[in-house]
Parts: structure tokens; sequence; C-alpha cells
């Protein structure tokens, strides 16, 4: 159940955001990154909302990163409990006792509301390539996505593909959907190579001497294509660098590099903290990014934020994001993606070109952007905006 619009009196007292942001407690991941950069640029530009975050560990957050300790800030623990019970009972008893205006959710929404949601849903791949996911979770999807997606107040994604197939899937109208795009967060993701080579050495890899692919053991991010392209690029190839956890279905990976007797040539990578991951990126020689179907495609952008050339798959939103400052390849062709990574390695100046236009693409995203078009639809919720400001959804 939601409130009748304004939300907030005009008079009463700021309006209360609050964040669903149990994310921070898990390994970096898209959604992690995503509520992170936007908010931490949403919290500077809006001291006039109060800002609450429901999260397992406050202290590391607030640590980590500063701007979380701005007067406009509440972090409040949330204890660990399974997503079903979250979306239940926890959030629902949260948004209640702290008085949340409008709560942001990403994908769902909780089942019994008190008071507004916003919705962030990074893309509906489920639909669109079933293939890839356990069909229990295409059915419990499906379900609720729409309900999300009828329910939110504010309904937000992170890539025109993203939002053109929300409205295909869910049966929203595109003007419904505000466009809060992905971006880097440079104090990570820089070019800098005088920083990061020991976290490189520490897996045993040499600074500018190693291929690299980042993304989750399963089949979508293509990996095991990726392989069978590196294998014919015979034994004097730079090392493969392959950094991600295991999903449900990783088998493909290890049977590719097994059947292909590449041994120490591949190095699988399954943990890297915080620091060590920008570090992987900025050394690589190049970073390759096959993945059938994305709704955004961070590792895109964090790379070349990294000064890494970037080869893509031509497909879903990968595209939009690379634009042409990647090489972009069929995700299906073994034969494409072994002659793009040969002749990479071989031409420096290709390189050096494709370095200098991903700099510059890579600086064309900003949270700031992002943060705007949220802060934006939330005062038009809150019926708070400042003279000038209209709502939006762009």
């Amino acid at each position: 159940m939601s409130p009748a619009l304004p939300l907030v009196p005009a008079a009463a007292r700021p309006p209360r955001l609050g964040v669903d942001f149990h994310v921070w407690d898990n390994l970096f991941q898209g959604s992690r990154s995503h509520l992170l950069g936007m908010y931490s640029a949403a919290i500077r530009q809006a001291p006039d909302i109060e800002f609450v975050f429901f999260l397992n560990d406050p202290a590391s957050l607030r640590n980590a990163h500063p701007e979380f300790a701005l007067p406009n800030v509440t972090l409040v623990k949330m204890a660990r409990w399974p997503a079903p019970l979250r979306l239940a009972l926890q959030l629902p008893a949260l948004q209640w006792r702290h008085r949340i205006d409008l709560l942001h959710m990403q994908y769902r929404l909780p089942l019994l509301r008190f008071g507004a949601c916003a919705c962030t849903i990074h893309d509906v791949l489920f639909e669109s390539h079933p293939q890839f996911f356990p069909r229990s979770f295409i059915w419990q999807s499906r379900w609720s996505y729409r309900q999300a997606a009828r329910h939110a107040a504010l309904l937000m994604t992170v890539s025109d593909y993203s939002r053109r197939e929300m409205a295909r899937h869910l049966g929203v109208p595109v003007s419904r959907i505000a466009l809060t795009p992905n971006a880097v967060d440079a104090t990570r993701f820089h070019a800098d190579r005088q920083q990061g080579a020991d976290a490189v050495r520490h897996h045993g890899l040499t600074p500018g001497g190693y291929l690299l692919t980042v993304g989750r053991l399963e089949p979508r991010k293509n990996q095991a294509l990726l392989i069978e392209a590196y294998a014919r690029l015979g034994p004097q190839a730079p090392p493969l660098a392959i950094v991600g956890q295991r999903d449900f279905q990783y088998g493909a990976v290890f049977e590719a590099i097994e059947r292909l007797a590449l041994g120490s040539r591949v190095r699988l990578i399954e943990t890297v903290d915080d620091a060590q991951l920008p570090a992987l990126m900025r050394h690589a020689l190049l970073f390759a990014y096959p993945s059938v179907a994305e709704g955004f495609g961070m590792p895109v952008l964090e790379a070349m934020a990294s000064g890494v050339p970037v080869l893509a798959s031509h497909s879903t939103a990968l595209p939009e994001v690379a634009s042409d400052a990647a090489e972009l390849l069929p995700p299906e062709s073994v034969d494409a993606w072994a002659t793009a990574l040969q002749r990479l390695i071989d031409d420096p100046l290709r390189r050096a070109a494709l370095v200098s236009a991903g700099l510059a693409r890579a600086q064309s995203f900003r949270w700031e952007d992002a943060a705007a078009v949220l802060l934006d639809n939330a005062r038009a919720l809150f019926s708070t905006s400042p003279p000038g400001t209209r709502h939006v959804a762009i």
C-alpha cells in the first residue's frame, strides 16, 4: 500500500529516502557498484533529503566512503536474512519504523509496503535469453518484476536497451522508466600504472603481460568461447586471466581448459578484494568481454577507464556502452575472437588508439548525472522540488 502524493507535507520535515543496501555486504557486483556510485553523488547533491541506508555493516561503508558520514545520512544495521524474509518482513518493518517516504529497491519490491517505493530493474534478460536462467528463476521473476513495474512510484533502469526491453516484456510505457546509467568510480578504476603492480604479481601475473576477462563463471558470460579462441593463439600468447566466481553452471569453463590442455596458461582467479580487481584491470594488455547478453556491462566501462583496450560482444546493451571505443565482435564466432585477439596483441598502435577512445568514452558516463535523474524524480514525488526543477524520465 502506498500513500497518495504528496508523500511529505510541504513544511513538515525533510523527505526520507531509504535504500535497501544489503548488496554492500557482498563482493563487488554490478548492482552494488550502481547503488554505491549513484548515492555517493546523490547525498552530496541533496542536503535537503535525508538518506537512510539499510545494511549489515554500516561501519565498513562509513570508513570506506566518508560521504556516507555526512549529516543527511543515516546508516541502519540490518541483519542478514534470506531474501524472501527480507522482502516479506524485514524491509516493510524498517520502512515503517524509520518513516521512509520512498524506499529504493533493486529488481523487486517488498510484499507489504508502508509508503511509496522506487525500483531499479537492471535487465530482463531472463525473458530475451531464457536459456541462461533456471526455470524456477524465470517463473518467479516474471511475477515479481511485473509487480515491481506496476507498483513502483519510480521505476528506473541503467541502459536504453534495458528500458526498451522492460517496456516490451513488463508492459509499461518507455516514458515511465527513468534512465540512470552506470558510471565508474575513478578513484578505483584509473590508468595510473604506478599503482597496483604488486597485486598483479601476487596472482602470478606480469604487469602488462596478460589478457583479462571479468565476470561470473556462467554460460551467459561466454568464457568457454573465449578460451576456445585463446587456444588458437598458440603457446607464445600471453596468459589469459579469468576473474570471476563460480555460478550454478560453471562446468564449461573448466571442461574447455582441460580439453584444450591449456594448463597454467589460463589463470582462474575466483576471489579478489576491492583493491585487487582495479589493479588487475589497469595492468592487463587487453580486456576481452565476450558476454552474450548484458543489461549494461560494467566491466567494459571499468576496463576503458583503466586505460586498457577492449574487445566486446556486439550484442544487447554492449554497443550502447562501448560505442566506437571498443572492437565489437559476434559473441558466437570463435574465429572472429581469435583473429581479433591476435591482431590486437600484435598491433600496439591499434591498442593505443583504443585506449585513447576508451578513456574518453568512460568519462562520458558520470554518477552525478544518474544521481540528478534520481533526485529530480524523487523530489517530484516528495513535492519539494526547487523552482525550475521538473519531473523527467530520460
